[in-house]
């Protein structure tokens, strides 16, 4: 099996724009989980008098920087900065904007194009845009991973019980599926966001309603074919549980199709994501989020930068899953000849 796996492995890495693929989205990834060392308001770093502090991760009043109000401090305000200047230093990210900070200094009226203080421009209310989009590739490419987890364990258990048990269950719960598989999703999710205040998991939840059944039929082909092999008859006649035969000996084998499927509904659920956001459906006003800032662009023609920025990033990360998807698609594939 190990060497099963290496030999899949090898046939990735031989598949260069696969490889190289993989390895820009991880690193975009990695980047956009510690967005707030990137892009902050606040330093990640004060030292003062010999002393340090995270403003990161705690409050501090000006207080303890020799201000005169018992307020939090905001770095920057130019008094404060020079206080701690006097006595230490500090030391910013490379972006000086969170996702929701507004530039009250701005040369022009929001939008704002890009200058060298907001690299990609501001938004309609003053926001820096770079901020919001590595902030807003967070968000969607966590929701879109927690969606094809969660509906690809529904999936492929539906699909198992389906496939092996086949007979009056395999039909009805077809016909289930036929029926509800032909439900106007995006129409559906639309009327229940503007119902409810939506958020993260609760989008999570509705999407997941409509979005398990992508590995259902790959899943259910493969035990059908598999629960008459000779392996799973002589288990049943040994007397073994169902339940053992088909999540320990049969599952593994109908795993190799599943997982080629993983990259392209991990796309998928970004993109539903992003649909709703950019319809106003999606996460609550002011969360960062790709649809958001192309409605913005759709709403502002005369700033481009706000539609372009945003369809780049949606564009590459849909451009390297697919990618990535054909790699492991290709390496799972017995027909590729061997390495």
């Amino acid at each position: 099996m190990n060497s099963a796996r290496l030999s899949r492995w090898g046939k990735f890495c031989k598949n260069k724009r696969a490889f190289v693929s993989l390895w820009i989205f991880l690193v975009i990834f990695a980047m956009s989980l510690v967005s707030e060392f990137i892009a902050n308001d606040k330093p990640f770093l004060v030292i003062f008098e010999k002393k340090i502090f995270v403003p990161i991760f705690h409050n501090y009043s000006e207080l303890d920087f020799g201000g005169e109000l018992d307020f939090d401090a905001d770095y920057r305000d130019p008094y404060i900065a020079d206080l701690i200047n006097e006595n230490g230093r500090i030391f910013w990210p490379p972006i000086h904007f969170s996702y929701k900070t507004i530039n009250y200094v701005l040369p022009s009226p929001a939008p704002s194009p890009p200058t060298p203080v907001n690299i990609l421009g501001t938004d309609d209310r003053g926001r820096d845009v770079a901020a919001r989009l590595l902030y807003g590739f967070r968000i969607s490419v966590l929701f879109g991973l927690t969606l094809t987890i969660f509906s690809s364990l529904i999936g492929i258990i539906l699909g198992a019980l389906q496939g092996y048990y086949g007979g009056i269950f395999d039909i009805l719960f077809q016909r289930f599926m036929e029926v509800w598989s032909g439900m106007p999703t995006l129409f559906l999710l639309i009327i229940l966001s503007s119902i409810i205040e939506p958020t993260f998991w609760w989008l999570l939840g509705i999407t997941l309603l409509f979005g398990w059944m992508s590995l259902v039929g790959v899943v259910r082909a493969e035990f059908l074919r598999a629960r008459n092999f000779e392996y799973v008859l002589a288990a049943r006649a040994m007397g073994m549980k169902n339940s053992r035969i088909m999540f320990v000996h049969i599952l593994p084998n109908a795993m190799t199709s599943a997982l080629s499927y993983l990259p392209f509904i991990l796309g998928g659920s970004i993109t539903t994501l992003t649909s709703l956001d950019f319809l106003g459906f999606g996460l609550p006003s002011g969360s960062p989020s790709l649809g958001e800032l192309l409605a913005q662009g759709k709403a502002n023609l005369h700033a481009p930068w706000l539609g372009i920025s945003s369809f780049v990033v949606l564009a590459l990360t849909l451009s390297l899953l697919v990618f990535i998807g054909e790699g492991v698609r290709d390496a799972f594939d017995p027909r590729r000849n061997q390495l």
